[in-house]
């Protein structure tokens, strides 16, 4: 299952200001990351599992509509059955 940036933050419990110190960037530069992340530097996807404690491979990369879209044809697909 994977996670998107945002909740992956939230869930370590820092508000962006404060993940964005930890990142070493401006927190408006963490909020466009957590918006469509398929820009996010490589060097910066490595800090991912030190700051949030969540490996990389659990992280949702692309926009954030994307992965609300996928989740609801999941949840669809679900209901379904």
């Amino acid at each position: 299952m994977e996670i998107t940036l945002e909740g992956a933050r939230t869930i370590a419990g820092y508000s962006q200001s404060e993940a964005s110190k930890l990142f070493g960037v401006h927190y408006q530069t963490l909020a466009k990351w957590e918006e469509d992340n398929t820009r996010m530097p490589f060097e910066m996807v490595n800090k991912i599992p030190k700051i949030y404690g969540v490996e990389q491979n659990y992280i949702f990369f692309g926009k954030r509509n994307e992965f609300i879209r996928l989740q609801r044809e999941k949840a669809k697909k679900f209901i379904q059955q």
